[in-house]
């Protein structure tokens, strides 16, 4: 170090004089910086050592000019201004020059610091507020004042709260480590600059097809590189923490007691005779003893009346079995149906259950084509049956029974009256009528033997015979609808109409003759609404005996003659056209919801009591329909001819069936809708009721769902928000009244149950990877129910449909009910709040045209 202090001292020599300078022309020179108490909190104090002459020259010398009382002294700035010109650097002052010179008052505060508190003798106040505040101290509290007083009578040794004094923030580098924790861009922005060549600015651009690889410049590729430092393992990071929780060691043992003396005592403490007059004289006793007593009496007798010992939460509790799980809502899977004997790829388009024989159901399948591929293989497709196909449990391979029809079925139902009657609808707008009774022995039968039997036994459960396993049976059809006089389209619902009651040509309600199920109404893509009627529409005339032989020998053996008086020459008995008024366009129904299809969706076993096994030995009522054209008809009053319809543009109408005369063409018309309501963005595929209300109405298509009251104009009870998939299908729960299963079209299922929630689905679950076409439930035993889900790929999945989801809280139809009332309130309530709004609208607008006259 020595040699280069010389080195630097020569350099600077060369440039200066050599004469030393004196100790005052090094402090003139210098830049001094004056101490300043900021680090204790006090930024307006500056320590200074005044000497004894300095203390001469302003009358501020220690012991005289300054006291205990008053250790300060106010100086003149002009004073000390007039110091620094005549001692300049010598001045004890000139470390504050700076200060003194900025000072805005004409006098200075000097402060005698008697114990060196801030470490020199003096201190000066450099700015007017620590001057007034040094002068004028603010009032101390009372509690300090109070402390004054008691000064005396308490040691020194205890501490005295000070309160604390706002000070000015001192940085200690804390603003560098966040400023390096935060983050910041470690790689440069690349900046890409494309512009055209300075001869070509301003000239039409041409467009043309060009190889970009082949010519230089075409194109630029910004092709991306790998970052480093992702791939850079990190082994330590510094993380500041700013909260750390406290960490307390706490250890728990048995508290050991000591042991005491302790007595016993065996006897009881009695009175004695004097104590017991005394207390038997006394009256707050008496007046205790009557007024207890009645409360003790009571206590007795209801003790002896109830059990005491009953729990009472077991009686609130709701019933459970040992069959599955109250909180599982999963669907299980437990059997599942396909067709593997058909060459053609096929779609289900329709499920029902067999309502009288336990794990049975009839599917009815169609070839998955559009209109026009359906035109341009129709030839091919005539020569490939069309089907409903019958699946039980036992045989998930093997059909038990095929009905065939001239065209693919859309829609069938089983008559509620004999279930070996059958009605479906085509898609080339045909109704299909099958008499399944000569082969109702094939699907009763099981492995024990031939007798029917009603238990559900699912293991084994429908064990065809070998024999008759070995070979489909098809069944042709009994009898088809003329083509000329029926629907133009396809057939998209049909529904059996109660035993109750049958109606005419003009719609009016009749008492049923037959006392079986005899009518049908369908509704088509062609915009009609038409009821047809099995029997014969005119009494038959009697023929020539040889005749009938005739006509008997041309009957093929495998066709009853159940409907053979129907065959190619059926028929609609009315037939209905809903206009939109103005228009000469009509309506396009899919769905219908007649008033009395409750009747048909009550629970089973009631079904099941009212269904009579035909045996084919007996007499069939259907075999036998003209005898039931010989009674009176008997008008029914009062009957409701009103019916939901949901169209393909997504509308919901509620009309009446019953016909009435143009006043001037005298032609049957049928009457203008009573509502209708446009809620549905999309074709409606659900419009059913409630099997446990009446006038509980489900209508699905589209994205959403909605629930309607019969009678209630307004508008829905329940209108969901749009689902994230299109729905394809929907059904209520037979058991349950505010649960109902909706089909997605990309296979899952929503599950809704209005207890929980009443604006989305509760539950969803993943069925298939196709769009659901069909959903329908099926109850076989208190403690077991089924759901059949069929799919655009032609696959019937049978679900178990789990305890929560089947088995119905105890007020749970009260409970469903009072909701339907309350959204029956609040639809009245907002047509009223509507109205309100409507007449302050029009007094607004009276008194602003009253404003402007």
């Amino acid at each position: 170090m020595a040699p280069k202090s010389k080195q630097r001292g020569n350099a600077r020599g060369q440039k200066s004089s050599k004469r030393v300078k004196t100790k005052e022309e090094f402090r003139v020179n210098e830049e001094v910086e004056p101490v300043n108490m900021e680090s204790m909190g006090h930024p307006e104090i500056y320590p200074l050592v005044l000497t004894t002459k300095t203390q001469e020259i302003f009358n501020c010398r220690v012991d005289e000019d300054f006291t205990d009382e008053e250790p300060y002294k106010l100086i003149k700035k002009q004073d000390i201004l007039a110091d620094f010109h005549n001692r300049a650097a010598v001045s004890d002052f000139y470390p504050v020059k700076k200060i003194v010179q900025e000072y805005p008052g004409d006098e200075l505060l000097i402060v005698y610091d008697k114990d060196f508190k801030y470490g020199l003798n003096f201190y000066l106040i450099g700015t007017e507020d620590g001057k007034e505040n040094y002068l004028n101290p603010p009032e101390v509290p009372e509690e300090q004042e109070e402390y004054k007083e008691f000064k005396d009578y308490f040691p020194e040794d205890i501490p005295v709260y000070k309160p604390p004094i706002s000070k000015p923030w001192v940085s200690l580098g804390s603003e560098k480590e966040v400023e390096e924790e935060s983050v910041k861009e470690s790689t440069k922005q690349i900046t890409y600059m494309i512009s055209r060549k300075r001869s070509q600015f301003g000239a039409p651009i041409k467009f043309r097809d060009q190889n970009a690889s082949s010519i230089k410049d075409a194109y630029i590729e910004c092709t991306a590189y790998p970052d480093k430092n992702f791939t850079i393992k990190e082994l330590e990071k510094d993380v500041g923490m700013q909260v750390v929780p406290q960490i307390t060691d706490t250890s728990t043992q048995t508290r050991w007691t000591y042991p005491k003396n302790a007595t016993t005592q065996y006897y009881p403490r009695e009175f004695s005779e004097e104590e017991k007059e005394i207390l038997g004289q006394s009256k707050p006793l008496t007046d205790f003893l009557n007024n207890a007593s009645i409360s003790v009496e009571i206590a007795l007798q209801q003790n002896e009346i109830m059990n005491t010992f009953v729990d009472d939460w077991k009686s609130l509790a709701e019933e459970e079995s040992s069959f599955g799980d109250k909180t599982d809502t999963h669907l299980k899977e437990y059997q599942s149906f396909t067709d593997l004997h058909s060459l053609t790829e096929k779609t289900i388009t329709c499920v029902s259950w067999h309502p009288d024989i336990y794990g049975l159901i009839a599917v009815s399948v169609a070839v998955r084509l559009s209109f026009e591929e359906r035109v341009h293989f129709s030839g091919k497709l005539l020569l490939q049956p069309s089907l409903i196909l019958f699946w039980s449990f036992s045989d998930p391979i093997h059909p038990q029974l095929m009905l065939e029809s001239p065209d693919d079925i859309f829609c069938f139902k089983f008559c509620p009256t004999n279930p070996n009657i059958i009605a479906g609808g085509c898609i080339n707008g045909q109704i299909v009528m099958w008499d399944i009774t000569a082969h109702a022995e094939r699907i009763e039968n099981i492995k024990t033997g031939g007798s029917r039997s009603k238990k559900a036994t699912l293991k084994p459960m429908f064990l065809l015979e070998p024999d008759s396993n070995k070979e489909a049976m098809y069944i042709r059809h009994s009898a088809v609808s003329s083509i000329e006089n029926g629907h133009k389209k396809v057939i998209t619902d049909i529904h059996w109409l109660s035993d109750k009651f049958e109606i005419n040509r003009m719609g009016s309600v009749f008492e049923n003759r037959s006392e079986i199920c005899c009518q049908l109404v369908t509704c088509s893509a062609d915009c009609t609404i038409c009821f047809w009627d099995i029997r014969p529409q005119k009494a038959s005339t009697p023929q020539p005996a040889e005749k009938k032989k005739e006509e008997n020998i041309e009957i093929p053996l495998d066709i009853p003659s159940t409907f053979l008086h129907l065959d190619l020459s059926w028929k609609p008995l009315s037939k209905i056209r809903l206009s939109k008024g103005e228009t000469s366009l009509d309506h396009c129904p899919v769905k219908i919801s007649l008033s009395e299809d409750h009747l048909l969706n009550k629970a089973q076993d009631k079904v099941l009591a009212q269904n009579k096994v035909v045996k084919a030995e007996e007499m069939n009522p259907y075999h036998n329909l003209e005898s039931g054209l010989a009674n009176i008809l008997k008008p029914i009053e009062d009957f409701c001819t009103k019916f939901f319809v949901g169209t393909e543009e997504g509308e919901v109408i509620y009309t009446d069936w019953k016909l009435e005369r143009d006043p001037d063409t005298g032609r049957l018309m049928a009457k203008k809708p009573v509502n209708l309501y446009t809620v549905h963005d999309g074709a409606i595929h659900t419009v059913q009721r409630s099997p446990f209300y009446k006038d509980i109405i489900l209508t699905i298509g589209g994205w959403n769902v909605a629930i309607w009251k019969e009678g209630i104009m307004t508008g829905p009870l329940l209108q969901s928000s749009c689902a994230p998939r299109k729905y394809t299908s929907g059904h209520w729960s037979l058991t349950r009244p505010g649960v109902f299963y909706v089909g997605r079209e990309d296979g899952y299922i929503d599950i809704w149950d209005l207890l929980e929630k009443t604006h989305e689905p509760a539950h969803s679950q993943n069925i298939c990877i196709t769009m659901i076409t069909y959903i329908t439930p099926w109850t076989f035993s208190a403690k077991q129910q089924f759901i059949a889900v069929a799919d655009y790929y032609g696959t019937l999945h049978i679900l178990e449909i789990p305890w929560s989801l089947s088995h119905p809280s105890g007020n749970e139809v009260s409970s469903i009910s009072h909701y339907f009332e309350r959204e029956v309130k609040h639809l009245d309530y907002v047509e009223q709040r509507k109205k309100i709004r409507e007449q302050e609208k029009k007094e607004m607008e009276l008194e602003n045209e009253k404003k402007k006259v």
